[in-house]
């Protein structure tokens, strides 16, 4: 038997692709994915965040990891990124954690980045995509607008967000209201789950998948306010959650173990809907006892811990 030309094994090499991978949620992502793939393309706007986070995986974890200087609202940056992961091997993981914020974006910019250049991002990746592939996308999370929305435009805009004029159509259609970044950012998640499943159609007729995330309730700050305690009583889970417990979340749906996961959004937000949803039914009653029987055992192990070291001075 000949042996294996290079070109051949470049291409049996597996490529994990992690978007907005410099900091919190995309770096975590990255971390989580180094036993999935044989190399990481690490991409960010911020190319010395990229490069420092490909030098903690190098050193750290001993994978391949390759820093990629990304802004993907550039069409001529993702027709780089697609020839870069060619010339690496074969597309295997794309973890898409490059999203904006409410609070440090305009409406334009919430939907062009949360949206728009999604599925520009998808579409220029699926030519990519093969047996085994798959592609996470981290939606955020925001409340959904009321179910009785009765504009019949509204589904039909929101599901061509590459076409001509996007976001004048979709003003037009949802009114000034859309001007208001946290709206914006609601619609842009309704627009990004239903990419999701179009998108899933697509990639499953080659064996690809595609699953978004959504979160809430993350702590992303060492220091916990006295606010963000005694909040819990809004999530059935009695503290915030973390960026690698998201990160886990998605390397799993990224992974073989989660092959029959397609098209769907997977909630991760410490049970915060679940808690609205019973406060709207009238059945809060029973978290907020469940809330008060935690925060009782947590102050009887604190008074057990301190009257146990209390003996062990006397005794001593």
């Amino acid at each position: 038997m000949n042996a294996p030309t290079e070109q051949s094994t470049l291409h049996s090499t597996t490529v994990g692709v992690v978007t907005g991978a410099g900091y919190g949620l995309g770096a975590a992502c990255a971390r989580q994915l180094v036993d999935h793939v044989e190399t990481l393309l690490l991409t960010d706007r911020d190319p010395h965040a990229a490069a420092a986070v490909a030098r903690e995986l190098v050193n750290d974890a001993g994978v391949d990891a390759v820093p990629f200087t990304l802004d993907f609202t550039d069409r001529k940056d993702l027709a780089h990124l697609v020839a870069r992961i060619g010339d690496l091997g074969t597309l295997r993981a794309v973890a898409h954690a490059d999203a904006c914020s409410p609070t440090s974006a305009d409406w334009r910019q919430i939907l062009t980045v949360d949206l728009v250049a999604t599925a520009r991002l998808s579409a220029a990746l699926r030519p990519l995509a093969d047996n085994g592939s798959a592609m996470v996308v981290l939606a955020g999370m925001s409340s959904m607008p009321s179910p009785d929305t009765s504009d019949a435009a509204e589904p039909t805009v929101l599901d061509d967000p590459l076409a001509q004029q996007f976001l004048h159509r979709l003003r037009e259609a949802l009114g000034p209201d859309i001007e208001d970044p946290a709206t914006a950012r609601t619609w842009a998640k309704r627009g990004l789950e239903r990419l999701v499943r179009r998108e899933s159609v697509r990639l499953g007729s080659v064996g690809a998948r595609i699953c978004s995330v959504s979160t809430d309730n993350i702590d992303r700050s060492p220091v916990r306010s006295e606010t963000a305690e005694h909040s819990c009583i809004d999530r059935i889970v009695q503290r915030r959650g973390h960026d690698a417990e998201i990160a886990a979340v998605v390397a799993f749906a990224l992974s073989e173990q989660a092959s029959f996961l397609n098209g769907i959004d997977l909630l991760v937000d410490g049970g915060a809907s679940a808690a609205a949803a019973a406060r709207a039914a009238g059945d809060f009653g029973p978290l907020r006892a469940a809330a008060t029987t935690v925060a009782a055992n947590r102050a009887t192990a604190a008074y057990a811990t301190c009257a146990a070291n209390q003996i062990s001075a006397f005794s001593a």
